[in-house]
């Protein structure tokens, strides 16, 4: 009875600690003060009394959540679909845990069973006959300890002698150089292995997929490590490379290494497959490998689930040696959560998920095989020219059916590819100029990080692969199960995917009318050639002021450029302007982002440029009106000392002092010749206010007459840089597409006017008039409120005389 209330127990603290985790909707117990935890509160002192589980439990769920809320943006973080075989997975922790404080005989016997069931399971539904499991929570771990096993066969007095042994022949490991990215340098690390023992092998170049193994040339290099005196101890295969989900040649190479006595270790998304009724002959040889590396954890969506690697040897006491099998009792306790998921899901029910997820694939891939400017990169390489066109295309034909069957992959891997230099490149960068591979790559990034962001759920993402570029790779074997990915996520993917082709196909095509019109309008426009920015191009506006230094001549530029962008961005468009990637080369630049067919390039440039002149002409005014204002305010007071003068000499001396003159003043007034002064900032000059007071109208010159707008050509409800005749919802498919671009570039986007811009000026040509008007509104402004400062000063001089008596009588 003490262990059914145990599990119960168990059960129920898990349920309350996943219901408050994942909703938080329950609230601590903590009386009428609401309690809210925060990172700043950590680390603090340890309470006293202890806090209940579900104060404790609040705590973790807003120390999860407490970086979100402090972030800007929204996350865009993939969040795992944690369903109930998820909690089975988790639950087998918290079992594990209680399993492991039982009496020996009966940890003993449990954690054999576990241990046997779970293997016993896994070789069957893998088809891997008479073999041993490993569990291990680091996917690499598998492989290291199938090294020492190795080690410890090939080279009998290893377990007396240890490293020294491995002097008289150094042993090699092989590796493709598709293979993981540092797995081989880890395998010589934890090894003890110089690494002189590693030998990458380099994959196809000819014939086939660029990402198998060279068979051939593996050959030829144990050959050549035989005659130096080396041993070839290893070879990691790969039935799906970690970037493009191709298989390697496992045929060829297990004959390679039974011919020299070599191990054959595979691993990969692909033997994933190997639980299904149909599988390729490429994976099927998998099963006669000695060893390979399994992650059902991430193929069955089940959290901190260990990956598993799958062995055949005789002898258990190398494999104990080797760390593969273990005496104690609790490390056999890894296998729990995969043995309660396991027989959760059933034998169909897994199955259904990796047949889910190949489904997915294949229904990706047709949909891709309808759009003209998508390739699916790496299915064949370029076939070398042969005399004979008729000639080349069989062969090419032949080599597509027989490469598609060899490297068939639940992984798709896709790319935009305009049709420019290098259209029948077959998916390879070669065919391109580096410029032109540049650019693609820079379109390709772009593309994924748009569907990233528009079909979360989707699971794609980018992927930087040598000889096709950057790629949009679809795995749904690592991801389906996870972000529980369905049939219309990928039709909502295709979707979104034709949606932006024809605005990428557009951009790339007008990329270069925007260089010519940007050279048009040289030397006040510099084009900037900035291969890595998906979009239009990049521009900046050179002030053409003359006689300044270098470093005003750059402050002035980053103003002028950086309004420029301030009022590109608030116009009626839904072109994306921009700084430019975060951490760009160039500076003081307005990047344009992706425009639709309909865009008017001429137009879009010459409004960068008007705006531009205006914002430096309205500068250039202000600094003269300044210089204006300077000069008029020193002559204004060299003026007035003149007129103080020439009052002083016709009032006399006695009017100045404060008694004798309020009562000389009382007696005989005296009525000023001293006239007033306006300052003029049209004309920068003191003009007399004689004529403003006998008209008692306080206006200096006739105020200019506001320039008429032009009328606007655009149709009603069009937007700006649209050619007439473009309908007005040419690209309402491309809304989801400014929002996206407005969330990947936060800081360097005004969150504005991609969807409903505030209102602007409707065209450039009534943007120039506008400036003007206002300026001249300004100046007029200025003037009069110069020319009423200055006659308020000269008036109280000449009433001063009257405020003087009253001064004196008060004192």
């Amino acid at each position: 009875m003490m262990v059914d209330s145990t599990f119960a127990q168990v059960g129920k603290n898990l349920s309350e600690a996943m219901r408050i985790l994942g909703d938080g909707q329950r609230e601590p117990e903590a009386g009428p003060e609401k309690w809210r935890f925060s990172r700043a509160s950590i680390p603090g002192p340890l309470h006293g009394d202890g806090q209940d589980v579900a104060t404790v439990l609040h705590l973790v769920h807003n120390l999860i959540h407490d970086e979100e809320e402090e972030e800007d943006k929204p996350s865009q973080h993939r969040m795992q679909n944690v369903g109930e075989q998820g909690h089975i997975a988790l639950l087998g922790h918290s079992l594990a845990a209680y399993i492991s404080v039982l009496d020996r005989e009966r940890l003993r016997k449990l954690t054999t069973r576990i241990l046997s069931d779970t293997t016993l399971w896994l070789c069957r539904l893998f088809s891997y006959e008479n073999g041993s499991a490993y569990f291990h929570e680091d996917d690499r771990d598998g492989l290291v300890k199938v090294s020492r096993l190795v080690i410890n066969a090939r080279y009998e007095e290893y377990a007396s002698e240890g490293y020294a042994v491995l002097s008289s022949k150094q042993p090699v490991i092989y590796q493709s150089a598709s293979g993981r990215p540092g797995l081989g340098q880890h395998l010589c690390s934890q090894l003890g292995l110089p690494l002189s023992s590693l030998c990458t092998v380099p994959c196809n170049t000819i014939f086939g997929s660029q990402h198998q193994m060279d068979v051939a040339l593996l050959d030829k290099l144990i050959k050549e490590d035989i005659e130096a005196g080396k041993l070839p101890l290893l070879l990691i295969a790969n039935a799906g490379t970690p970037g493009a989900g191709h298989t390697d040649k496992l045929a060829r190479l297990k004959d390679l290494c039974d011919q020299y006595s070599m191990w054959l270790h595979v691993e990969g998304v692909n033997l994933a497959t190997l639980a299904l009724s149909q599988v390729s002959s490429a994976i099927m040889t998998a099963t006669r490998s000695d060893s390979m590396t399994l992650t059902p954890g991430q193929w069955l969506g089940l959290p901190a689930v260990t990956a598993v690697t799958l062995y055949r040897h005789e002898d258990p006491a190398m494999s104990l040696a080797a760390g593969l099998t273990s005496s104690q009792p609790v490390a056999r306790l890894r296998a729990l959560p995969l043995w309660l998921s396991l027989q959760y899901l059933g034998h169909n029910g897994i199955v259904q998920k990796i047949r889910h997820a190949t489904a997915l694939s294949q229904q990706l891939l047709q949909k891709l095989k309808a759009m003209a400017s998508i390739k699916t990169s790496g299915v064949v390489s370029p076939i070398p020219p042969i005399s004979g066109a008729s000639l080349r295309d069989v062969l090419g034909s032949l080599m597509l059916s027989f490469v598609e069957d060899e490297v068939s992959s639940p992984v798709v891997l896709f790319k935009f590819s305009q049709g420019m230099s290098a259209a029948s490149s077959g998916g390879s960068v070669e065919g391109y100029c580096a410029e032109e591979k540049e650019v693609l790559d820079a379109f390709n990034r772009w593309l994924g990080e748009q569907l990233v962001q528009l079909v979360p759920t989707s699971g794609v993402d980018v992927v930087e692969l040598e000889d096709e570029g950057t790629c949009v790779r679809f795995s749904p074997l690592l991801t389906a199960a996870v972000l529980g990915t369905q049939q219309e996520n990928i039709e909502h993917l295709a979707g979104k995917l034709s949606e932006l082709l024809p605005v990428m196909c557009t951009t790339m095509c007008l990329r270069q009318d925007f260089r010519e019109e940007t050279h048009r309008h040289s030397p006040s426009l510099t084009f900037i050639e900035e291969l890595s920015w998906p979009g239009l191009g990049a521009v900046r506006y050179e002030p053409q002021a003359e006689g300044m230094d270098e470093s005003r001549r750059k402050q002035e530029l980053e103003n002028i450029n950086t309004e420029l962008l301030k009022k590109l961005q608030e116009l009626d468009t839904d072109i994306i302007f921009s700084t430019g990637p975060e951490f760009g080369t160039e500076e003081h630049c307005i990047f344009v982002g992706m425009v639709t067919e309909d865009v008017d390039v001429s137009e879009l440039v010459d409004t960068v440029a008007a705006l531009g002149r205006d914002i430096e002409e309205s500068g250039r005014l202000l600094e003269n009106m300044t210089e204006v204002v300077r000069k008029g305010i020193l002559e204004a007071e060299l003026q007035l000392q003149k007129a103080n003068e020439e009052k002083l000499m016709e009032e006399g001396m006695l009017r100045q002092l404060p008694l004798v003159g309020s009562v000389l003043n009382w007696f005989s007034p005296f009525e000023s010749s001293i006239k007033g002064r306006t300052f003029n900032l049209a004309a920068g000059s003191l003009d007399s206010t004689e004529g403003t007071y006998s008209t008692k109208a306080q206006a200096g010159r006739p105020s200019q007459q506001e320039t008429p707008i032009s009328s606007s050509k655009k149709h009603p409800g069009q937007r700006l840089f649209r050619r007439s005749g473009a309908g007005s919802d040419s690209f309402s498919e491309t809304s989801s597409i400014g929002q996206a671009e407005e969330a990947t570039r936060e800081g360097s986007i005004t969150p504005s006017s991609c969807i409903h811009p505030p209102p602007s000026p409707p065209a450039p040509e009534e943007d120039s008039h506008t400036a003007r008007d206002v300026v001249a509104e300004e100046i007029q402004e200025s003037s009069v409120q110069v020319h009423t400062q200055v006659e308020e000063e000269e008036t109280s001089e000449e009433r001063q005389p009257e405020g003087q008596e009253v001064e004196q009588s008060g004192r």
